[in-house]
């Protein structure tokens, strides 16, 4: 009889799965709450049924049974897994027990099994909806700075620093917003390199499958954009800190199966951040661990959901294989550009754009906001990083104009002979960040440079040019993805297709941008510059009309 396996997900992380599955010779069943799911057409069965409905995904389990067998149930990079152990414990397949799953994918539960095994960890307390008041914050038995996250979500949703009581409020407003359950953690604050671990777990046994650094930004998120796998950790460091992860993972039960998770090195030693009952998604499972190592977890995994021993979990090679995600500020997308030019860059394996013409994009705050994301692999580690972060920097966005969100971001309705000192101060909040963030003397210099009035004649024929800011573009300064000054208004010139000579003064030739396009420059870098253009561009039409 033919075996066949129930996939929870039909997302772009389950991809592996499904296919590992199918070349195993496994008849493949995929459920997904989304219809439209973007692996839904390549299972061999697609079943729309919401992740979170276990009865649902009982019944068909039972009616699988009925129909032909089902050997195994399983996901990947999804946060139901005990969706899956639910199913699994109530058919008799293999996997762990549902109570173990609820102890690895509820950060309350989490906190207490590491805290009963003496796993290190932060302090923390819970807070409920039905307990919360923005008038009433509660008492923290621990200092600040301190992490605030909803018990039962992933992606970094909801997640965040808070550094004062103030703070407090919002912060578990927004998690408690995220939280199926309406709990929110509050935990200690953890200092130090943040680092992803996937194993696969059989009969008790762990084997890793990789350790990579996670690369974090935007404050007070907790942003990934990117990870390199394998870790720059000497191997001293790297084994004491997976000691403490498979110590988490013992102590949460998870004995068949798979378990990801993020530690933190902190001064005081390894702690867990969480650990997971699946395989990692964020592109680590399913494709830097394979490229870089030769280790398949996915493919492990199947074989364990199957009941069977997990075979080739030995490395065959020792590449590098680096993730980095490319980003917008917000607005609604026009045009992307360069994707086809990234691909060409030796060592780039994959680019996964989530954006389209006309998508909405803002400036994320988790880890599902981001607009992509590209992957590359090469023997030399140097060569894979700069591999990948060159092929984030091709990837332009450019963004419809008008748009409110991007005018609010970048701030450009506001009088400026007004009150410049003000909007100085508006540059310097802390988030969303600027793309450039100015020295004091350099902030000074931006507001000297003049605005002179539009001159929609000029514009229409596209005769603009700009008043300097030299400091500005000779200053040793990076934008999100690390692109120069110099670098960003290239991209500018070469996407508008005009030549933008820098005048030291008016003239009769060009309209002159001034303050106002340095202005979007320095918060939104060659986005902002190209909106004020496009926005101009658009003003000029209309009044042409």
């Amino acid at each position: 009889m033919k075996r066949r396996i129930l996939i929870l997900g039909a997302g772009l992380m389950q991809r592996p799965a499904i296919t590992f599955a199918k070349e195993m010779g496994i008849e493949t069943v995929v459920a997904d709450g989304d219809p439209q799911a973007v692996c839904a057409g390549l299972a061999d069965r697609f079943e729309n049924i919401d992740l979170k409905d276990k009865e649902g995904l009982e019944a068909l389990g039972r009616a699988l049974m009925n129909d032909g067998g089902l050997s195994a149930v399983m996901t990947a990079g999804t946060d139901f897994s005990a969706s899956v152990a639910w199913v699994a414990e109530k058919l008799g397949l293999p996997g762990i027990p549902y109570e173990t799953a609820l102890d690895a994918s509820d950060k309350e539960r989490m906190r207490r099994r590491f805290k009963e095994a003496g796993v290190p960890s932060p302090e923390f307390i819970i807070v409920h909806s039905s307990d919360f008041s923005q008038n009433r914050v509660p008492q923290l038995p621990f200092s600040f700075p301190v992490v605030v996250k909803p018990v039962d979500n992933m992606g970094a949703r909801g997640c965040r620093r808070v550094d004062s009581e103030e703070e407090l409020r919002s912060a578990l407003t927004d998690a408690l917003s995220f939280s199926r359950s309406g709990r929110a953690i509050v935990e200690e604050y953890m200092e130090g390199p943040e680092f992803s671990v996937d194993a696969i777990v059989y009969q008790g046994e762990i084997t890793i499958c990789g350790l990579a650094d996670r690369h974090i930004f935007f404050p007070p998120y907790f942003i990934e954009m990117g990870h390199t796998m394998p870790t720059s950790l000497p191997n001293d460091r790297a084994e004491w800190l997976l000691s403490v992860f498979k110590a988490g993972v013992k102590a949460l039960g998870i004995t068949n199966g798979a378990a990801k998770g993020h530690v933190k090195l902190t001064p005081r030693g390894p702690m867990i951040g969480e650990i997971a009952a699946r395989l990692s998604g964020g592109y680590m499972s399913g494709w830097t661990y394979p490229y870089a190592s030769g280790v398949e977890p996915t493919r492990a995994a199947i074989s364990v959901a199957l009941g069977e021993a997990p075979k080739n979990l030995e490395p065959t090679r020792n590449w590098t294989s680096a993730e980095r995600a490319f980003i917008s500020i917000p607005g609604q997308v026009s045009e992307i550009y360069g994707l086809d030019e990234a691909r060409s860059i030796p060592g780039v394996r994959d680019i996964f754009p989530r954006i389209t013409r006309g998508s909405p994009v803002k400036f994320p705050e988790n880890n599902v906001t981001k607009c992509g994301n590209v992957i590359s692999v090469l023997p030399d580690r140097e060569a894979a990083i700069e591999a990948a972060e060159r092929a984030a920097r091709k990837v332009w966005i450019r963004l419809s104009a008008p748009n409110k969100e991007t005018a609010a971001f970048l701030n450009l309705d506001r009088d400026r002979d007004r009150d410049r000192d003000r909007d100085l101060r508006d540059e310097e909040r802390p988030f969303p960040p600027s793309a450039y963030m100015l020295p004091g003397p350099l902030q000074q210099k931006l507001l000297q440079i003049p605005d002179p009035e539009n001159r929609y004649e000029k514009i229409l024929s596209g005769a603009l040019a700009v008043l300097p800011f030299h400091d500005f573009l000779d200053a040793p300064l990076t934008d999100y993805h690390g692109r120069s000054p110099k670098e960003s208004l290239e991209v500018v010139r070469t996407i508008t297709g005009l030549e933008l000579p820098i005048v030291e003064k008016p003239s009769d030739n060009f309209a002159i941008l001034g303050r106002r396009f340095w202005k979007a420059f320095v918060r939104g870098s060659y986005q902002g510059a190209l909106y004020h253009i496009d926005e101009l561009m658009f003003q000029a039409v209309e009044r042409n009309r």
